[in-house]
């Protein structure tokens, strides 16, 4: 970013003054009335979200106000605010909060929150406030207005079957800011336009807003309009959905009516923060006490249809990030694995390498496939790698320096991505 784009910036947004340190009461300073301090928090939100292919916009005390551009942080200079303070933050964040007494009840109790915040005409944030040090620290992810399409996203053609499926578990995994909640949000719109079916997503917070089409749709948003996943879950088993999209599996009770709505004839889908797909059923499997992990195997078998992980990758030509997805499908071979655990030579790897012709594919593979096409770097492949060892066995053929760097085609296809919010 140039100085005089920030130059710029700094004039679209309001000095905000300098004030005494916090007392180190960060709730208090976030809840209270701060007369002394005049930060037009609008404004500088807006003045940091037209930085051109921001993700994140982080406010830190000590630090100027920064936003995330491929994945690296970049400060911003504005004029009377060269650096946040304990009180800046604990501001932005009363500004946040506003009426939000579930958010700032979680922020006194538990130490951080969750809430939604937008900016009309312009964009909608998901928003997390929590103490360090005494102090607040705020991250505000961009949601994209417009929910992309899988096509937009350059996902591969399996995931259109997806949106066929009647009834199951789909699971959408990956760490956080590897595109989870755009991928699903791409399969939803799919399934809203093409199915008139009753949608109930539940979330937390809600991100992209999705219109009544063929399909009609209600979001629910946790603490404002239920309290919990689990009971929100368990509701929605009353209100006649076809599809359920429940916005994380972070508990045992909202693992088992998620399992318990798929098996009574509901297409449920979430999302885990797992690497791949066998971690993936370690994680659920190992929620449940031992006596039970059995029977849990046997239902999740039988009732998963896809299990898809995401990753994000540098570019080779240092222009933003690609996302390299892992797919698990539901197989006699995969559903095996699943109930009876794997072993020697029968993984859920092993069948994801050999199910191409199904549709299936797996990290290591695909990394292998961007690295000859010059879309990544052999040090971030060997990075990123499952197996290290084995995908540098496959490349013991391969130089760098004969690969041409990817052209214009593959660059353009995942762009789409990165502008979409997959980083996001």
């Amino acid at each position: 970013m140039s100085d005089m784009q920030l130059s710029a910036l700094a004039t679209t947004s309001h000095p905000v003054p300098t004030s005494p340190q916090s007392n180190g009461n960060a709730t208090a300073a976030a809840t209270q009335p701060a007369p002394r301090l005049t930060v037009n928090t609008a404004a500088l939100v807006a003045a940091m979200f037209n930085v051109k292919g921001v993700s994140d916009l982080i406010f830190s005390p000590g630090r100027p106000p920064q936003v995330e551009l491929n994945g690296t942080l970049r400060g911003l200079k504005f004029e009377g605010l060269p650096i946040l303070t304990a009180d800046h933050t604990a501001a932005i964040a009363r500004d946040l909060i506003r009426d939000n007494r579930q958010a700032a009840h979680s922020l006194e109790e538990d130490g951080s929150a969750d809430l939604s915040y937008s900016l009309p005409q312009l964009s909608r944030f998901r928003v997390n406030i929590f103490k360090q040090r005494g102090s607040l620290a705020i991250v505000m992810r961009v949601i994209p207005n417009k929910i992309p399409t899988l096509a937009e996203l350059n996902l591969p053609s399996e995931l259109k079957k997806i949106c066929d499926l009647k009834n199951g578990i789909v699971l959408v995994t990956g760490p956080t800011g590897s595109g989870k909640s755009s991928t699903l949000a791409a399969i939803i719109d799919l399934i809203n336009s093409t199915r008139a079916d009753h949608i109930v997503t539940i979330e937390d917070p809600i991100e992209f807003l999705h219109l009544h089409k063929l399909g009609t749709v209600h979001q629910r948003e946790l603490h404002s309009d239920t309290s919990s996943f689990a009971s929100a879950l368990r509701a929605a088993l009353r209100q006649a959905p076809k599809v359920i999209l429940v916005g994380e599996m972070r508990d045992k009770d909202t693992i088992e009516i998620a399992l318990t709505a798929a098996e009574t004839g509901h297409l449920v889908f979430s999302t885990l923060h797992t690497i791949d797909a066998s971690k993936t059923v370690e994680r659920i499997i190992g929620v449940f006490p031992a006596s039970d992990q059995q029977a849990i195997r046997t239902r999740l078998a039988a009732s998963f249809r896809y299990f898809v992980s995401q990753r994000l990758l540098p570019r080779r030509d240092g222009k933003g990030r690609v996302a390299l997805l892992e797919i698990l499908k539901s197989t006699m071979r995969t559903r095996e694995y699943i109930e009876r655990g794997e072993g020697e030579g029968k993984t859920l790897l092993d069948a994801m390498h050999d199910g191409d012709q199904e549709g299936m594919q797996y990290f290591d593979g695909e990394l292998e496939r961007y690295l000859r096409a010059g879309v990544i770097t052999y040090d971030n492949a060997m990075h990123y790698a499952t197996n290290a060892g084995n995908l540098k066995l496959r490349l013991s053929d391969f130089n760098e320096e004969d690969v041409e760097p990817a052209g214009p085609e593959v660059l353009r296809m995942t762009e789409q991505m990165e502008k979409l919010e997959i980083e996001a």
